[in-house]
């Protein structure tokens, strides 16, 4: 078996495109992660904005 990279190092250098080739490969993962995590974390912030609602409208209504 034949890597094209002699080296961890050289892999990591990409041939002079690594600083440009990883940049992108984390701006993808951070925006698919960021697709991912967004739902849920704004159903987590509407339920409790509706629960402090609730709450309130319970408060007000004795």
């Amino acid at each position: 078996m034949s890597f094209y990279f002699d080296s961890f190092a050289e892999f990591l250098r990409m041939g002079g495109h690594g600083p440009y080739v990883w940049v992108c490969y984390l701006i993808t993962w951070g925006t698919l992660l960021y697709l991912l995590l967004s739902p849920g974390i704004r159903r987590k912030r509407w339920l409790r904005r509706q629960a402090a609602l609730l709450r309130r409208s319970a408060r007000s209504a004795e």
